[in-house]
């Protein structure tokens, strides 16, 4: 049983079978948005947010399912077990997260399935991704902040986006990577050149975070978003299977390691230098903790921070039964019609069917190409 389970999840087949799934439920659930966008939204925004939640979820969680039941991928949480019970998915919360893996995006989905608030999930995005279906077209209807990269412009987007999100009915959380882009070496290099000219701190596994996005949202949501959480996330070092979404998707499990800090807003200083300062100070105490864990396997032993013990969340089953599902509303239709175009004899028509099943193909292929570090944008093009 294992043997054939191991066959299929290296199976192009199944990948590709996933990759349809996907993209064609992501197209009925963007369907069913445009319709309730222009329908429902206008006369009651709060049916429509409380709906378009459950719509987001059958999106996102078909990529959990990747981490939690297909690759089986194991999650460990450092978080204080009295704040974890009293807090989390309970109220609106402002995420700061350490960018320097392929998948931690999907770890914190991860994270957010068994809090039952990943429906809720936002970040910031380039704009230009809102206009990529389903996925862009999903995240605008989730009104996620999409950015311009000109902070004049920008500046206007946060305010606006920031006062819709906080005025949710149920708990949102809204994600920013304050380092801008993915950690390599380059931008590395180019992130400690910048820090050197600025008299910065200069961090060793981090690039130097934007403070200028972060200042600009804190005063619009402030008052409205009770905290920050505080995110440090690292996977196991010597681990012969590397942390991407081709590891997942050919069901290789990972071991990732979740820190979280919960930080009231009242506690961080108002003004945009004072804030900025926080930031970077904030980043200071994330690289020595993630400088602890590449020396010692360990957050605390060498970085300073008091030890919290982790603790792991068995997986809902929801993500299972909703990817399950999408698979044969989507699958099964497509290859009857397959099936029967290939015994009818109409071999024309079944060649156009297979060159889309190539097109699908490609469009699987691109979508790890996107997420890999190599494609992340450059650093230190724009001003902080």
């Amino acid at each position: 049983m294992d043997t054939m389970l191991n066959i299929l999840k290296r199976s192009t087949a199944v990948h590709l079978g996933f990759a349809i799934s996907y993209f064609l439920s992501g197209l009925v659930l963007n369907f069913i948005q445009i319709i309730l966008y222009c329908c429902l939204k206008p006369f009651n925004k709060s049916l429509f947010r409380k709906i378009n939640y459950y719509l987001c979820y059958s999106f996102s969680s078909q990529l959990v399912f990747m981490s939690q039941w297909w690759s089986r991928s194991k999650l460990s949480i450092y978080i204080k077990k009295d704040e974890y019970e009293k807090y989390y998915g309970k109220e609106h919360g402002y995420l700061l997260m350490n960018h320097s893996y392929e998948i931690d995006w999907l770890m914190g989905w991860h994270f957010c399935e068994g809090i039952g608030v990943l429906g809720n999930c936002k970040a910031y995005a380039k704009k230009a991704i809102q206009y990529v279906p389903p996925i862009g077209w999903m995240w605008k209807f989730a009104e996620f902040v999409f950015l311009e990269r000109s902070f004049e412009k920008d500046r206007d987007i946060i305010k606006h986006q920031i006062t819709e999100i906080c005025d949710y009915p149920d708990p949102i959380w809204l994600l920013m990577t304050p380092e801008g882009t993915r950690f390599t070496p380059t931008k590395h290099e180019a992130s400690l050149k910048f820090a050197q000219e600025k008299n910065l701190p200069l961090l060793k596994h981090h690039l130097t975070p934007r403070t200028r996005g972060f200042t600009t949202s804190l005063q619009y949501f402030r008052g409205k978003i009770p905290a920050i959480y505080n995110i440090q996330l690292a996977f196991d070092k010597d681990s012969k299977t590397p942390p991407t979404l081709t590891s997942l998707l050919y069901g290789k499990p990972v071991h990732a390691h979740m820190y979280i800090e919960r930080i009231p807003v009242e506690t961080v200083p108002e003004g945009e230098a004072e804030g900025a300062k926080w930031l970077h100070d904030l980043f200071v105490v994330k690289d020595k903790m993630q400088d602890s864990f590449m020396n010692t396997g360990d957050f605390f032993l060498q970085s300073g921070v008091p030890r919290v013990e982790p603790f792991e969340v068995a997986p809902r089953v929801w993500s299972l039964v909703n990817t399950l599902g999408w698979v044969v509303l989507t699958l099964i239709p497509m290859l009857y019609y397959l099936i029967g175009l290939l015994l009818s004899g109409r071999l024309l028509y079944f060649s156009i069917s297979c060159a889309i099943f190539g097109a699908f193909y490609i469009f699987l292929q691109k979508s790890i190409a996107m997420s890999k570090i190599s494609q992340g944008s450059s650093y230190g093009a724009e001003k902080k």
